[in-house]
């Protein structure tokens, strides 16, 4: 089992130093959100300095919603992350649920779901080569994956657990414990099945954690608590984050047991000592 980083937003010139430590390290993948309308780096344009800042490790966004992205250059965007990282890159993708990103965006927010399922037949396209559409030929660079990136669809309504049936690769689930998360892996096998996909979908989990001094983790609550008070739950989110070496292995522990292929632990702190201190608790 294999466990990542979630890097923070609040501070995005310090990250190509994460990104250093993190290679060096034996964490597996690089994570980083996507918002429009917040204060947080473009993760495609991030992960891709990121990715040439380091020599291993994989990037991923977590997720990235593509309803908001021009379908075409979202296709070339991709393609050419994966092709300059060597097939390190994943596409960790969803809709997001924030009505002012969609306005921002110019997008209706009850078209997201249709506009997704239809952005990924025109990726899967691009990807393999095929033309953009009719009157429209093939869009480059290939990937250096074969078929496209990896691809993890995040999201708690049955419409995004069915999607990694027909489109992904696996499902990317965040901000549950274990035991809450597990029914939504078990739903994603389910709709592998159901689509006759060979094998099994790769299954990620995401906690928030932080380790520290006081100031840190005061740092980090107060940057979950701006992330999502549009939920109406900010107090609540903070409250979960895990803040102990003890509470961390016991959530590593709990995602491993309900099946999950990687717990990527999201930082909300700037402090670039959480590579060293994630890391000597959980290897």
């Amino acid at each position: 089992m294999h466990i990542g980083l979630g890097l923070p937003i609040d501070a995005p010139e310090l990250l190509p130093d994460w990104a250093r430590r993190a290679d060096d390290s034996p964490f597996r993948t690089l994570g980083l959100l996507d918002r429009l309308v917040h204060d947080n780096p473009e993760p495609l344009v991030t992960l891709a300095a990121l990715a040439g800042a380091t020599r291993r490790i994989r990037v991923q966004t977590e997720v990235l919603l593509a309803p908001q992205h021009n379908t075409a250059l979202l296709a070339k965007q991709t393609a050419t992350l994966d092709r300059l990282s060597g097939g390190r890159f994943t596409l960790g993708i969803g809709v997001g649920g924030r009505e002012d990103d969609c306005r921002a965006a110019g997008i209706d927010p009850r078209r997201r779901g249709r506009r997704l399922d239809e952005q990924m037949a025109a990726l899967r396209r691009v990807w393999a080569g095929e033309p953009y559409g009719e009157g429209v030929g093939p869009i480059g660079p290939r990937p250096a994956t074969s078929g496209g990136p990896e691809v993890l669809f995040g999201g708690f309504a049955p419409a995004a657990i069915e999607r990694v049936g027909r489109w992904g690769d696996g499902f990317l689930g965040a901000s549950l414990p274990p035991q809450f998360m597990d029914g939504l892996f078990r739903d994603a096998e389910a709709a592998w099945q159901r689509w006759s996909r060979p094998g099994r979908p790769r299954l990620v989990a995401q906690a928030n954690a932080v380790l520290g001094p006081d100031p840190v983790v005061a740092e980090a609550r107060r940057n979950l608590r701006d992330y999502y008070t549009f939920t109406g739950r900010a107090d609540e989110v903070a409250r979960g984050l895990l803040t102990t070496p003890e509470r961390i292995r016991e959530a590593v522990t709990g995602f491993t047991g309900i099946g999950a292929d990687e717990v990527m632990l999201y930082c909300w702190s700037s402090d670039p000592d959480q590579v060293e201190r994630l890391a000597d608790v959980v290897f």
